[in-house]
């Protein structure tokens, strides 16, 4: 399941795209735009400005701005930045990860094909495609 905080940095990534070109977009703009909490919000920025996603500039004239164009965005990759990784088991988390039942694991496929259909649809959809 996507959590809020997931939600909530892919339409902070809409907005910002909606609004490229014209310069850094205080929070509060955001906030108000998106219905969200400008408090929770901030928790989400930092995290988005930590990713390289978006960029940040405090004081008079200040917010954020895109780091790139919303063309270079997929939704998966922002969700990715927020949740942590699609995949659905341990063993497609973590190529390390050492399974006993690797070799006779009779769900793996039906895992890999579930991981591939998820990241594909969400890696698929560019911020472009929400304008």
């Amino acid at each position: 399941m996507i959590s809020t905080k997931g939600r909530y940095a892919l339409r902070v990534m809409i907005d910002l795209a909606k609004h490229e070109g014209e310069g850094y977009v205080p929070l509060k703009d955001i906030a108000e735009r998106q219905d969200i909490s400008k408090k929770y919000l901030e928790i989400i920025v930092k995290e988005l400005v930590a990713g390289d996603m978006v960029i940040g500039v405090s004081g008079k004239g200040g917010g954020y701005r895109l780091s790139r164009k919303p063309s270079k965005y997929t939704a998966g990759s922002i969700i990715e930045l927020m949740e942590g990784t699609l995949a659905p088991v341990a063993c497609l988390k973590d190529k390390d990860y050492d399974c006993p039942r690797k070799k006779n694991c009779e769900t793996l496929k039906m895992w890999k094909d579930y991981y591939k259909m998820t990241r594909d649809f969400f890696y698929e959809k560019k911020l472009t495609d929400f304008l």
